[in-house]
């Protein structure tokens, strides 16, 4: 947990003068979704409040944010916990995931299409696997689909799979090979650019309903291997 709230005491200069739990909640959700609080972790409000420098009534508010959106959990006379997902969870993350990415992709209307951080995202996934980081590979699988989704323009939208996108890594905290669970969708990530960059969208949302589809199957494989029902 040190280490943790080292990370989050950077954070602080991020709430500038005018701190809200809506602030914090961006923050927080953040560091869970880059992995910083794996599942399980119980969160110390002395701990988290004293590292970003806010009231421990801002961080409750906080807490209850993320409550809402299914991150954490509170635990009667124990605390909050970052969450731990059950094999359900994980289907309708993905099923959320499949209606509204490829509806995204279905959606953008005709070519060209504004591309430049989807191809940094997966240019961001290149540089991890030549450095074997096999967690930063994950967190840019997941900042690839983050700026698919961008793609619409729709602030609604980015908000609601923001909290998913942060629900989704939780189900990665549970993968024993990371490996094996991320780079083959590094080459499926350059598919779907190159499919876009090329104006077809149809075979870019082909594309994307195949890749769900196989992470899909392969999380839930591991959940029912290493989670308790």
């Amino acid at each position: 947990m040190a280490e943790q709230l080292t990370a989050l005491a950077d954070d602080r200069a991020l709430l500038g003068r005018t701190s809200t739990a809506e602030r914090v909640s961006d923050i927080l959700r953040s560091r869970i979704a880059d992995g910083y609080f794996p599942p399980g972790t119980r969160l110390s409000e002395d701990g988290i409040g004293g590292a970003l420098g806010v009231s421990r009534n801002t961080l409750r508010e906080a807490f209850r944010l993320l409550t809402h959106e299914r991150l954490l959990v509170h635990e009667l006379n124990r605390g909050v916990f970052v969450r731990v997902l059950t094999v359900e969870d994980v289907e309708d993350i993905y099923r959320t995931r499949s209606l509204v990415e490829c509806a995204v992709v279905r959606g953008l209307g005709e070519p060209p299409y504004r591309l430049d951080q989807v191809a940094a995202a997966v240019a961001e996934g290149e540089r991890a696997t030549a450095e074997h980081d096999w967690k930063a590979l994950g967190t840019a699988n997941i900042h690839f689909h983050r700026e698919l989704v961008a793609l619409a323009g729709s602030e609604r939208t980015d908000e609601l799979m923001r909290s998913v996108f942060a629900e989704l890594r939780l189900a990665f905290h549970v993968v024993d090979d990371p490996r094996r669970l991320h780079e083959p969708y590094l080459a499926r990530n350059r598919e779907i650019l190159r499919a876009l960059q090329d104006g077809d969208r149809r075979e870019a949302e082909r594309l994307l309903e195949t890749y769900l589809a196989a992470s899909l199957q392969r999380v839930v494989e591991v959940y029912r291997r290493r989670v308790a029902p």
